[in-house]
């Protein structure tokens, strides 16, 4: 039971440490100053919501997130979320096969090379489809997630008061709401997914509590290691660079590597999630569909990372409040809710 909990976990917390999270770009763009305690919000409305979305999509004996949307929306607007949450994993995914190619440039390689490489990886993972997809991610997501905070914890120790916590400025919380509403729908297509997989309730905890607190802890460190270099922010594509300008060069490189990998298994996840959407539509092998959904995506990759990020992740942010609140709610509203 703790190791199929703990597949579930690195599989939750993979399908947010991508691109735009793992690289610092989406952190600074929704907390930055006074926001320990947004960040603690976040963490406890991920955990809560991973929970009440993950037990639906078992009690609905969900194969894809239709189902799940349908309970917490109803009919109707499930349909309209069903497509803002297919359009959210062909955008993010185009987002990450971007950064794909925005991390290799670090090291002066041409952007399209990075693009090339990315979407090449992605088709070959779906091979083996998803149990492919859940093997590697099991090696990859756990470490990042540990080079991550060795990196964060070592430039916190070296740099002055980064842990510092100012609980009387903390005026950033309402930041925490626009974070998960934009982190849930893939939440509910990932849950959605994995959900005919679950075989015992101690999964379900473990998952859920889990990936929440090393999210909640990760997006600390991290945030307050951006806050002491935020002069320097502007100048990178990917705001982790300015967090290793003064290390090695050979730290450096493993931390490209790693973040690569980041990307790479939050797009595999985005393309399980469509995968699972489509499958009584599109028939074939995995990495056909995959091929399918990647080729429209590459205009995408012109726009830049830190563009679409920037403009993109905001308003996921805010549509998806509705959704949030629904998801809450449920609990309390639904009778079939344990």
């Amino acid at each position: 039971m703790i190791g199929r909990g703990l597949k579930w976990m690195f599989l939750l917390t993979g399908a947010m440490v991508g691109a735009g999270y793992a690289s610092g770009r989406e952190i600074w763009q929704f907390f930055g100053e006074e926001s320990v305690v947004a960040i603690i919000l976040f963490s406890a409305l991920f955990t809560i919501c991973s929970t009440i979305v993950l037990k639906v999509s078992i009690q609905q004996g969900a194969k894809n997130y239709v189902s799940v949307l349908q309970s917490l929306l109803g009919k109707r607007l499930a349909k309209v979320y069903d497509v803002l949450i297919i359009l959210y994993l062909f955008t993010t995914t185009g987002i990450m096969i971007s950064g794909g190619g925005a991390t290799l440039e670090t090291f002066e390689f041409p952007y399209w090379l990075g693009v090339f490489c990315m979407c090449l990886f992605l088709v070959v993972l779906f091979i083996w489809d998803i149990d492919g997809l859940t093997t590697v991610n099991n090696i990859l997501t756990p470490a990042l997630i540990i080079a991550l905070i060795a990196i964060l914890i070592l430039f916190q120790v070296s740099s002055d008061g980064g842990f510092v916590l100012e609980w009387g400025a903390q005026s950033n919380w309402p930041s925490a709401l626009m974070f998960m509403g934009l982190n849930l729908l893939p939440i509910v297509a990932v849950l959605a997914a994995i959900a005919p997989k679950i075989q015992h309730q101690g999964e379900i905890w473990i998952a859920t509590v889990g990936s929440g607190l090393v999210l909640g802890g990760v997006s600390y460190l991290y945030n307050q290691s951006l806050l002491v270099v935020a002069d320097d922010i502007l100048l990178y594509e990917i705001p982790l660079f300015s967090i290793l300008s003064t290390y090695p060069s050979i730290l450096v490189l493993a931390m490209t590597v790693l973040l690569f990998t980041a990307i790479y298994t939050t797009a595999a996840i985005n393309i399980l999630g469509l995968m699972s959407r489509f499958r009584s539509v599109l028939k074939g092998p995995g990495w056909i569909l995959a091929l399918m959904i990647i080729l429209p995506l590459l205009p995408m990759t012109v726009f830049g990372f830190s563009t679409l990020v920037g403009f993109l992740y905001p308003l996921y942010g805010v549509v998806n409040l509705y959704l949030l609140g629904a998801v809450l709610l449920y609990p309390f509203l639904s009778q079939q809710f344990q």
